[in-house]
């Protein structure tokens, strides 16, 4: 899943494909490099970030999601608003990611349902600007296992198709970075769950942290890296702001299998 960020102010790109014709042909060179999904996102969720409005939110992405879906890219909308994700899939997204899991705008799991595309649910404890004061655990496994299925329960009472639903552990979001590590060294918990599994640490702090404080732009390696453990253990998609040296690293891991 490549990323297209349409946000001023995104941690790893902000800015850099801001208006629509970049951010369309941004998208496009994702697919050519080999990415499967176009994920289009309107509003930052890095840590400390604002939210954006709906509306603005949806003049960002809506022209963009339209342009990649007439050229016969399989589009995901990351939005927390229902109101965006209805538009979205009228525009031609088949998938809604949603970081909150349903839990920041009521009407989503209702819109979700009505929609009958695939949903991402991740794990969520609260809004950026205050999430990483709630990154307490008992055990961090079990505790994002357990809210996880929750938010999953709650979407399938809502009338979403438990086959559409795609688990996300939701790394880096109300979590430090060795919250990180356990819960990617935990992903067979998270695959035996009997749901397709969605892993997102591109370009994330804790990466950046474990190789001597790189930016955000020298991350694409160490992600790489995780990108490859992610396949050997089954993950269903990995979502990533640069895809060819992913695909790379992919590959040899497949050569390479554990044990």
């Amino acid at each position: 899943m490549g990323v297209v960020n349409t946000t001023p102010d995104s941690f790893s790109d902000g800015g850099q494909f801001h208006g629509v014709d970049a951010a369309i042909g941004h998208g496009l060179d994702l697919i050519a490099q080999g990415a499967a999904i176009i994920d289009v996102g309107g509003e930052s969720t890095r840590p400390g970030a604002d939210r954006v409005a709906s509306e603005e939110e949806r003049r960002r992405v809506l022209p963009v999601v339209s342009g990649l879906a007439n050229c016969g890219v399989v589009v995901s909308i990351d939005t927390m608003s229902a109101a965006t994700a209805e538009a979205a899939v009228d525009a031609g997204a088949r998938l809604i990611n949603d970081v909150s899991g349903g839990m920041a705008d009521p009407d989503m799991l209702r819109c979700v349902a009505a929609a009958d595309v695939d949903y991402v649910v991740m794990h969520w404890r609260a809004q950026s600007r205050v999430m990483q004061a709630r990154a307490v655990y008992t055990d961090v496994v079990e505790d994002v296992m357990g809210e996880l299925l929750q938010r999953r329960d709650a979407a399938v009472a809502a009338g979403v198709d438990p086959a559409r639903i795609i688990l996300d552990p939701g790394i880096g979001f109300s979590k430090l970075g060795e919250h990180n590590w356990t819960l990617l060294r935990a992903l067979g918990r998270f695959n035996a769950l009997g749901h397709r599994v969605l892993v997102g640490v591109s370009r994330k702090k804790f990466l950046g942290d474990l190789v001597g404080g790189r930016p955000p732009a020298e991350r694409d390696p160490a992600t790489a890296a995780v990108s490859a453990w992610c396949a050997s253990h089954g993950i269903w998609g990995v979502r990533t702001h640069e895809v060819r040296s992913q695909l790379d690293a992919i590959a040899v891991g497949s050569q390479l299998p554990l044990g």
